[in-house]
């Protein structure tokens, strides 16, 4: 299995390295990256590309470790064993598989996401070490082990909220997808816009760039961002000379795709209020 990029994903070659080095060394790869970047769409085009099946696992901060295996609904039972339900002489009717179950049940290859695993618990990441590493574990109430038919390709993401443990890490292979440069998110928005005239998308990305360079911006905005930001452009008909006539520091139109909190509103606000005055 090689992974090769997709038409809907535009994959860097160091990318495309680091997928086929994870699929090769049969370890987890860790993903990291500014919100927006395509972390979480990058394990659903390996699995389009690859004709794999994929389970998402998204992570919350109430999520624990063991929701990935399986949950027992005790409750359940006890609700069920008062009512005389048939149900409760097999406990395996109370055991609600996990996506790392399902994923290690599958027939074929296919993609396990562990998507945002940052937002968890610190202990989160080390309490799946011993399964993720021998693709088994022990079900307590059943006294069954499952072990996976066929290794998954483990995609793991994280946005950076807090440091993931040395032991975790040793056994991932990692890779931070930087934001993309002007030529790859030119190709980028071609993929999602494919009839976009060249002159609005020149002055767009001119003036996305000069709004996450800007110095003391708070939020840059990210590559989903801008293509939201374009896909308004073009509902509202607005061309390219709309967009170079409000001058460099002005807020640009429709900037609410863009600027997602007040202090960076402000700070655009400020610097044309400058320009207007100095003009």
């Amino acid at each position: 299995m090689k992974f090769s990029g997709t038409k809907e994903y535009i994959a860097t070659e160091d990318l495309r390295v680091a997928v086929n080095a994870s699929i090769k060394l049969e370890r987890p790869l860790l993903v990291k990256g500014e919100p927006g970047t395509g972390k979480t769409e990058l394990a659903r085009q390996i699995a389009q590309n690859l004709g794999c099946e994929i389970f998402e696992w998204n992570i919350k901060s109430t999520t624990k470790a063991q929701q990935g295996l399986y949950e027992y609904d005790a409750v359940s039972r006890l609700r069920d064993s008062q009512l005389g339900d048939s149900r409760i002489r097999d406990i395996a009717n109370y055991i609600k598989k996990g996506k790392i179950w399902e994923a290690f049940e599958n027939d074929e290859r296919c993609v396990l996401l562990i998507d945002e695993i940052d937002k968890a618990d610190i202990e989160f990441p080390n309490d799946l070490l011993q399964e993720l590493d021998r693709m088994d574990f022990f079900v307590y109430e059943t006294g069954q082990t499952i072990k996976a038919k066929n290794r998954p390709i483990i995609i793991i993401t994280s946005n950076n909220e807090k440091e993931l443990p040395d032991a975790f890490l040793r056994r991932c292979f990692f890779h931070y997808i930087q934001f993309p440069n002007i030529e790859t998110l030119e190709k980028i928005i071609q993929v999602h816009h494919p009839n976009i005239k060249k002159t609005l998308l020149d002055a767009a990305l001119t003036k996305f760039f000069e709004i996450r360079e800007t110095p003391g911006i708070k939020k840059k905005p990210s590559t989903s961002e801008a293509l939201d930001w374009l896909k308004l452009l073009l509902a509202e008909d607005i061309n390219a000379i709309d967009l170079k006539n409000q001058g460099k520091d002005l807020l640009p139109k429709l900037h609410g795709a863009l600027l997602k909190n007040e202090q960076d509103v402000h700070l655009f606000e400020r610097m044309a209020f400058l320009a207007r005055r100095d003009g």
